[in-house]
């Protein structure tokens, strides 16, 4: 039986949705249809959305990368991500005044607000790129489900898949986090099929563990499970007769050690793939490699030191490991269900999944995954499947940065290929009308919140008007909404005095608004409209707790920024 041949169906069964070419077009259809609305979805996010937080360093650094060739800026993060964000901006011809005392955060503001360019335009070429390779990971979505169960399952998976508000939202902006999850994916769906196939399939899947590695460092905490694979795909394969498909006699003592040498040339070759994508991100931003280790590079010893040291990457690559070790022992505030804290809740992941992710997509995720672990056909699959995504999971929720579900945006990912193995249940009788109808909660729940998915959360917490009462930050405001408050402030607010507490790198004045900082008088001179980020809401402070006490809000802008008036 070969890798390409369903797992849950023999080679002389058809297996589900199977049938003649010509029942193929509704499949076909389904699947464009899906990748269309999705497309949509985010091609509207992107043009009506203002850069959020993270997104002028990462479009700044993808400018200098090809204006200067130079690393100096955002070396946290490897090259790949930008360069691939750097394909859609080069159409531009942006200008990048050169001013080299600049923070990697005011250099990206200058971009954007400085130098004469075009921020809206700008800022949408630089998110062509993730959302075309957001489409593309949905063709592996479809894949993968459609090798471990047919090609229904494969749609099933792509319908998840498409309809994931968090998937919708993050795939729409210039940033790192879906492209790591999706060459993630692509690595251990290469990997299953190299089960088959090992001399064409490990070599590709070694590449896309590297795009993953050469796009953000997240990705380390996958490589022991992807090695792993590697040599239990080479182990598989051996055990399999090429011509039958079914187990191999056993060989002799020799035979045995040519077979070990073979397993551990498995992850060897996968290793070697990955490190060369590693390197050739960096060669390519500079090629002769100009790196000069910043002095506020923190000192990491212990176990982490050493890993850092002896890993064959560039030193570029090192000392942003070093930096991100840094981050991860710094204390940062965070915000969970009304509860303002300092540190990191283990639990903060879980539940902050809870509430953005559709109540229709958690039951097929649970069912789907447990499906995997429970059928016994299906446990070889669950190791390329299930295991990475609850070791990425434990990894994300060890992190000490409570920001948001794009930390775990991988999940949508792989547990939309599980949810698509419950095409293979036949009883109870039902089970497909009831896995049908989820879908179609999933769809209508994610249809509803368009064109706002960033602060998207379920029914049961009350939908995007309500998430920044549960959650804040990436998960509700990331300064997304700066060009919609001023669309809406010159609509129906032409000419009132605005005070402006905003959380977000945009600069209002360059969406025409024309604000006062309500924190740098006192509060009796505070009046008119009172515009606030919801995640400031969140965490007010002593000062704007009491100015928004004294007040009534009278709109909200994208479920992301409240409107008050103030008396007087």
């Amino acid at each position: 039986m070969t890798q390409q041949t369903t797992l849950e169906h023999p080679a002389d069964a058809p297996a589900p949705g199977r049938g003649p070419r010509r029942r193929r077009w509704p499949f076909v259809l389904a699947a464009v249809a899906l990748l269309a609305q999705m497309a949509v979805a985010m091609l509207t996010t992107a043009v009506q959305q203002t850069p959020t937080i993270d997104e002028p360093v990462y479009v700044g650094t993808a400018v200098v990368y090809q204006q200067q060739h130079s690393l100096r800026y955002n070396p946290e993060h490897p090259p790949l991500g930008k360069l691939l964000i750097g394909a859609g901006t080069a159409f531009a011809h942006p200008r990048l005044a050169p001013a080299p005392g600049d923070t990697q955060e005011q250099m990206g503001q200058r971009l954007l607000y400085a130098s004469g360019n075009d921020p809206y335009r700008l800022m949408l070429l630089a998110r062509l790129p993730v959302i075309l390779l957001t489409l593309l990971f949905g063709l592996v979505v479809l894949a993968f489900a459609a090798d471990l169960a047919g090609r229904w399952a494969g749609l099933l998976a792509l319908g998840l898949y498409a309809f994931s508000p968090d998937v919708i939202a993050h795939g729409a902006l210039a940033t790192l986090d879906v492209p790591v999850a999706g060459f993630l994916l692509t690595a251990a769906w290469l990997l299953w099929r190299a089960r088959g196939r090992p001399g064409r399939y490990l070599p590709l899947a070694g590449l896309a563990l590297g795009a993953a590695l050469a796009t953000k460092m997240s990705a380390l905490a996958a490589v022991p499970v992807m090695l792993g694979l590697a040599a239990v795909s080479v182990w598989s394969a051996a055990r399999r007769d090429p011509e039958s498909g079914t187990e191999a006699a056993k060989p002799a003592w020799d035979g045995r050690w040519r077979r070990v040498i073979r397993i551990a040339a498995g992850p060897a070759v996968v290793a070697a793939c990955a490190l060369a994508v590693v390197w050739a991100s960096y060669l390519a931003v500079d090629p002769r490699l100009h790196w000069v280790t910043p002095p506020d590079v923190p000192v990491i010893g212990g176990l982490r030191g050493l890993i850092t040291d002896w890993l064959p990457v560039p030193r570029a690559y090192r000392d942003g490991m070093r930096i991100q070790f840094g981050f991860e022992d710094d204390t940062y505030r965070g915000f969970l269900f009304g509860r303002q804290y300092r540190g990191a809740l283990w639990y903060y992941l879980p539940a902050a999944l809870l509430v953005k992710t559709p109540l229709g997509m958690l039951a097929l995720w649970a069912a789907g995954a447990l499906r995997m672990v429970t059928t016994r056909r299906l446990w070889p699959a669950a190791a390329y499947v299930v295991v990475p995504a609850a070791v990425l999971l434990l990894a994300a929720m060890s992190g000490a940065r409570d920001y948001g579900t794009r930390y775990a945006v991988f999940l949508p990912l792989f547990l939309a290929v599980a949810a698509g193995t419950l095409v293979t249940l036949r009883r109870p009788r039902w089970a497909r009308p009831v896995t049908a109808a989820l879908v179609v909660f999933v769809a209508v729940s994610s249809l509803r919140t368009f064109p706002y998915y960033l602060p998207y959360s379920n029914e049961a917490f009350g939908g995007p008007a309500r998430t920044y009462r549960s959650l804040h930050d990436s998960n509700v405001d990331w300064g997304q909404d700066l060009g919609r408050l001023a669309d809406r402030l010159r609509e129906r607010y032409p000419g009132e005095q605005v005070w402006l507490v905003y959380k977000g790198s945009g600069i209002p004045a360059a969406y025409g608004i024309t604000a006062r900082n309500p924190l740098a008088v006192p509060a009796d001179q505070v009046r008119g409209l009172l515009v606030v980020s919801d995640s400031r809401i969140d965490r007010p402070g002593k000062q704007l707790k009491a100015l928004i006490d004294g007040s009534r809000p009278v709109d909200e802008v994208g479920h992301s920024i409240t409107i008050f008036r103030r008396p007087g």
